[in-house]
């Protein structure tokens, strides 16, 4: 029995990691749209702190794509890829005169959608 392999979405989410979404979205952006390995390249040298749970979630999808539908990872591409808003971590700094000003850590959730690449 053959699968039709050509509209399957191999999808993989991190939540909650520990940064701004602004930051994050700056280095997605340069990978959207790309094929994997080319995406793995950009990462690899970019000088960004975002960098490195972008490609985590990248080799984690590919690893899905490869475990549960037999697909090779060089024929993968980014169809998709979205930075969301997370919750905050709330913290308060000590001020002067006994105050407390509120501190707003930001999280961001990464979904990234695999596909295969048309030939």
């Amino acid at each position: 029995m053959q699968t039709n392999t050509s509209n399957k979405k191999i999808r993989a989410v991190a939540k909650h990691i520990h940064m701004s979404p602004h930051k994050v979205r700056r280095v997605v952006s340069q990978i959207r749209g790309r094929s994997y390995e080319q995406a793995l390249m950009i990462l690899e040298f970019m000088p960004y702190r975002a960098c490195n749970p972008i490609l985590q979630l990248l080799s984690s999808a590919a690893a899905n794509a490869n475990h549960n539908f037999g697909l090779s990872k060089t024929n993968l591409f980014i169809s998709e890829i979205q930075v969301n808003k997370g919750t905050f971590f709330k913290r308060f700094q000590p001020r002067a005169q006994g105050r407390g000003y509120p501190i707003h850590k930001p999280t961001c959730h990464i979904t990234i959608v695999l596909n295969i690449l048309p030939k």
